[in-house]
């Protein structure tokens, strides 16, 4: 476990993803954030959920209420592509439940994703990042990330067009 005194952070599992979706399918439904752009059932996600195994490169981690099954928020890492040479790369993504930004879940998420990846064969964490979103750029610039570029108008959602931030951090020695 890992996180503050209300918070504790664990491998997700199959009796979260109802919760993980509904945190998903808020940022679908009201926020650029992601570029889906349909909300998915329970049942659409599983695939996504079981990508993540308890160990190796590609984790879910779900942050909730100490004693409680209030989810609070996930992390993930995920394959940075499909193509060999990419295996030591990683995308990362945090999410929190609505109403939890700024509440240190997003920290003790990524504290916990970080000191897992440190214990694989992991050499870069990229995030991408639909701008504007300050909360989250000052996040993984606190975790070590640094902007590495930005795609204009890479995102078409809500009548608009988005850019993406690109942002990456050393992973291990």
């Amino acid at each position: 476990m890992a996180g503050g005194a209300d918070v504790q952070v664990r491998a997700g599992d199959e009796d979260d993803l109802a919760d993980l979706t509904r945190i998903y399918n808020h940022y679908v439904a009201e926020t650029p954030i992601t570029f889906d752009t349909r909300v998915f059932t329970a049942e659409e996600r599983r695939p996504w959920l079981l990508s993540h195994p308890v160990d190796g490169p590609h984790r879910l981690l779900v942050a909730r209420t100490a004693g409680t099954r209030d989810v609070l928020g996930y992390a993930t890492s995920s394959p940075m592509h499909a193509r060999p040479a990419y295996l030591t790369s990683v995308e990362v993504s945090v999410y929190t439940a609505p109403g939890r930004a700024r509440a240190g879940v997003g920290t003790a998420l990524y504290e916990a994703l970080f000191a897992a990846l440190e214990k694989e064969d992991v050499h870069r964490a990229y995030a991408s990042i639909a701008l504007p979103n300050a909360a989250s750029e000052r996040l993984h610039t606190r975790f070590g990330f640094r902007h590495v570029g930005t795609y204009h108008e890479v995102g078409r959602k809500f009548g608009r067009f988005w850019d993406v931030a690109r942002y990456e951090k050393a992973i291990g020695a």
